[in-house]
């Protein structure tokens, strides 16, 4: 289909193409950040827990065996600061991982202070 503009000015657009006001709001707040958590249990493999931290928070090897380390010891290991939805299909993703292998691990965020 085409659409014809007769009798047109040359610098004029057609109504439904006229340039829009914008306004841009100069105080826009970053939002808020998510801690996400890894927590002990006695049945999840130490590899498991180095395995879901390199491929769900692409994490190194050396920085996985350390969160985990801190997971065995500590009882919870932060894996990364996320916004909400990032944070929350982390978690979702963890958790699936963790079910269809069989573990309890557990994983979960709670909002930066």
């Amino acid at each position: 289909m085409f659409v014809i503009f007769m009798n047109m000015e040359p610098d004029r657009k057609p109504d439904s193409m006229e340039e829009v006001d914008e306004e841009v709001q100069e105080d826009l707040e970053e939002p808020p950040l998510y801690l996400v958590l890894l927590h002990n249990d006695d049945y999840t493999t130490m590899q498991f827990v180095v395995e879901v931290l390199m491929a769900v928070f692409n994490k190194s090897m050396e920085e996985a065996t350390r969160i985990m380390l801190n997971v065995h010891k500590k009882g919870a290991g932060l894996c990364g600061l996320y916004p909400y939805e990032v944070a929350e299909t982390k978690v979702n993703t963890v958790d699936t991982l963790a079910r269809e292998n069989g573990f309890p691990l557990k994983c979960s965020m709670e909002r930066e202070s």
